[in-house]
């Protein structure tokens, strides 16, 4: 195994946004869930400001449900200084890993970064380096009330299925192309290809600072709303 590790600079990420938001309803009835604003502007807007500010330069956003209104919303990128592409899942989203398979032709050929449209981080984004061997680098945080179980352990670093402590997975990752190898283009979870690749030791992982809010429910909009403005 080539065990040689680089700092990774990225210039391509995806933001996933297609979703329908059956629980943010009737928020969502008329406008995609990353529209939705926290703190005086759109969830999207967040992700688009960090991304550009890590040094991404074109991203890809996944769309379904109303999708005139996001793609109205971001338009080229010009405003963010970055380059967007929409990838138009029609009017049925194909999930996580689905949607990521369907745009990995816009995301180049190495790592690159994925961040779910329904999460907020005020972390900076800094990749970490990432070894050749490496599918994914996940940023996991401590367990939230409405997922006490956790999703993984962290280990020194690295990512497992199973461990004492475990944590819940951000919506912020780094993943490579490799990752999506032998899969069949349709509706699929991104979880099941993290879950074989941290059984093989090809995930690392690490802590996200700051705040951290996965936006599910109009009441946690709310909190975090009130959070952001106080």
């Amino acid at each position: 195994m080539n065990t040689s590790r680089s700092a990774a600079t990225l210039t391509h990420a995806m933001v996933l946004a297609a979703g329908r938001g059956e629980r943010m309803r009737p928020l969502t009835d008329n406008t995609p869930k990353p529209l939705l604003q926290v703190g005086g502007q759109a969830l999207l807007d967040y992700h688009l400001q960090v991304l550009a500010g890590a040094g991404v330069s074109t991203v890809v956003i996944n769309v379904a449900w109303r999708k005139d209104k996001l793609i109205q919303h971001a338009g080229t990128g010009e405003r963010y200084t970055l380059r967007l592409r929409y990838s138009d899942e029609g009017d049925n989203a194909l999930e996580t890993g689905g949607g990521i398979l369907r745009a990995l032709d816009w995301l180049g050929s190495g790592h690159f970064w994925v961040r779910n449209g329904d999460v907020y981080s005020d972390a900076p984004l800094v990749a970490p380096p990432l070894g050749p061997d490496t599918l994914a680098h996940l940023w996991l945080v401590p367990n939230p009330d409405h997922n006490p179980a956790g999703d993984f352990a962290l280990v020194d670093g690295r990512v497992a299925n199973e461990g004492d402590s475990r944590l819940t997975f951000s919506g912020i990752s780094i993943l490579h192309p490799r990752l999506f190898a032998g899969c069949q283009r349709g509706v699929f979870a991104l979880a099941p290809l993290l879950r074989r690749a941290a059984d093989a030791g090809q995930v690392t992982g690490a802590l996200l600072p700051g705040i951290w809010c996965d936006v599910g429910t109009p009441q946690r909009l709310q909190a975090l709303d009130a959070l952001l403005r106080a």
